[in-house]
């Protein structure tokens, strides 16, 4: 399967074989759904893991063990800080979440999950953000035709659901469940 889907839950107990991380540049347990993995991982474990590689570009992504969780693998994309759109943040959020998959796709991962990365604490507004990761996963999918990875996005409310299925419909109905 080819699906790109998105579930209201704990991104932590995903059921994946990699869940990401909406993570900051010097890979540090942070608080939301970073400081979540973080403390569902193991603290320890996964800041020692991330303190060993010791930074990552925005726009870009690193892989460690999931230590922990039910994922074998965390993934900390680094998507941009909102600016009002003119400072290459979107080109830097689908870097996020292109360089996601191409980790994922390196270990093998048939299935990834992923938050809704940048619009939490470093503001992207919903819509925009919904948008580049849509799109941006369907042209993994659409250009990686041998590569069987299903991809669900976690959320934690109504609202940021019924935003993600619009843009799943008007921009990857076919990939969608």
């Amino acid at each position: 399967m080819r699906t790109i889907s998105i579930r209201k839950g704990d991104l932590t107990k995903f059921d994946t074989d990699a869940i990401v991380n909406a993570a900051n540049e010097g890979l540090w347990a942070g608080g939301g759904v970073c400081g979540a993995i973080f403390r569902a991982a193991g603290m320890q474990e996964l800041q020692e893991a991330c303190d060993r590689i010791g930074h990552c570009d925005t726009g870009s992504a690193v892989i460690t063990p999931g230590f922990r969780l039910k994922a074998k693998y965390v993934i900390h994309a680094v998507g941009p800080v909102w600016s009002g759109g003119q400072s290459g943040e979107p080109e830097k959020l689908r870097g996020a979440y292109r360089s996601s998959l191409e980790r994922a796709k390196e270990k093998g991962c048939a299935s990834i999950g992923f938050p809704l990365i940048s619009a939490g604490i470093f503001g992207y507004p919903a819509d925009l953000a919904w948008k580049e990761a849509v799109c941006t996963c369907r042209d993994f999918l659409e250009e990686n035709r041998e590569t069987a990875i299903d991809i669900v996005f976690a959320v934690l409310d109504d609202r940021m659901l019924a935003i993600g299925r619009e843009a799943l419909q008007r921009y990857a109905a076919d990939f969608s469940e």
